[in-house]
């Protein structure tokens, strides 16, 4: 417990396999799986496996920036979103950066665009990383 870090209910991410830097991110203790807010999602086959290119929008503060980007399938998993709905989502392996320290964590990626926040980080990503305190923002980052 001692090596784990107090993050707030709003932190900044990187996702470096995704070209994506300074995001802000939801920390959801209620979300088992983390999730990313994609569009036009699209299957391809590469080296006999299943890979999808998709669209991202990487600044919430400009979503008329729109990145294509692509990924290796690792698999689809069936999710409760935040409304009770049961959805098919895909599932990716890409890396994290929080605070200088980079792992690996499982994404699903979704349509959020109802959502305030393009990326859910949820309790499988952050265990063994983190303690969450709710009350509070960007304590990892020190962002205002």
């Amino acid at each position: 417990m001692n090596n784990k870090k107090i993050v707030g209910a709003v932190e900044l991410c990187d996702l470096p396999k995704l070209a994506i830097t300074d995001l802000n991110v939801r920390v959801d203790t209620g979300a088992a799986t983390s999730s990313l807010h994609v569009d036009n999602i699209e299957e391809f086959e590469q080296n006999g496996e299943l890979w999808i290119t998709f669209d991202i929008h990487p600044d919430i503060h400009n979503v008329e920036r729109v990145v294509r980007r692509e990924a290796r399938v690792e698999g689809k998993k069936r999710v409760k979103s935040s409304t009770a709905t049961r959805e098919k989502r895909y599932v990716i392996i890409t890396p994290i950066i929080m605070d200088g320290y980079q792992w690996d964590i499982q994404l699903t990626l979704t349509d959020r665009s109802e959502m305030t926040y393009l990326m859910l980080l949820g309790r499988e990503a952050m265990s063994g990383h983190f303690i969450v305190d709710p009350e509070h923002d960007f304590l990892l980052t020190g962002r205002d």
